[in-house]
């Protein structure tokens, strides 16, 4: 698996994709922590397809929050953090920094994933993203899809999930 499709995952969950755990990083007042753990995929279509899948651990809020990705056998792939005005992604002896968890998924999936609406939808609220369209109709049984049809390239987001 290559450095892109790793940084791919990463943000899928973000993405897509959170907890705060680390000094500083703790969500304000009033933000409730919310946990996810399951699997994921998120396949980009276009000249270049590319799809990955992992095991995730999703903690936290859109403002402050932790993903770690894993493979089927419990290696680590990635680890992201964010928090206001940072976002760290850590892959094996490699740490890079961005400003914002949206700048860290664009930056690593050439494509923004709506990661305040990812944790609305995984607690089955129907949050309108232009140029996303959420399946919500499994998320009680712990499925969630989500397709993005603009701006291109399309992307397919799946995620099997129990809230932790």
């Amino acid at each position: 698996m290559n450095r892109r499709g790793l940084l791919l995952a990463g943000c899928a969950g973000l993405l897509v994709l959170a907890g705060c755990a680390s000094p500083g990083g703790a969500p304000g007042p009033g933000t409730a922590i919310e946990a996810w753990s399951g699997r994921l995929s998120l396949r980009l279509e276009g000249d270049a397809s590319q799809s990955f899948s992992a095991l995730f651990e999703l903690r936290g809020a859109p403002r402050a929050g932790d993903l770690i990705l894993t493979s089927p056998i419990g290696s680590t792939l990635a680890q992201l953090h964010w928090a206001p005005g940072e976002a760290v992604l850590r892959n094996g002896s490699e740490t890079r920094r961005y400003d914002s968890v949206d700048a860290l998924i664009e930056a690593a999936t050439g494509a923004a994933i709506p990661v305040g609406a990812l944790f609305a939808w995984l607690a089955g609220r129907d949050e309108q993203v232009p140029g996303w369209r959420p399946d919500l109709s499994q998320v009680a049984a712990g499925r969630l899809q989500a397709t993005r049809e603009s701006p291109a390239p399309r992307a397919d987001l799946r995620i099997v999930f129990e809230r932790a």
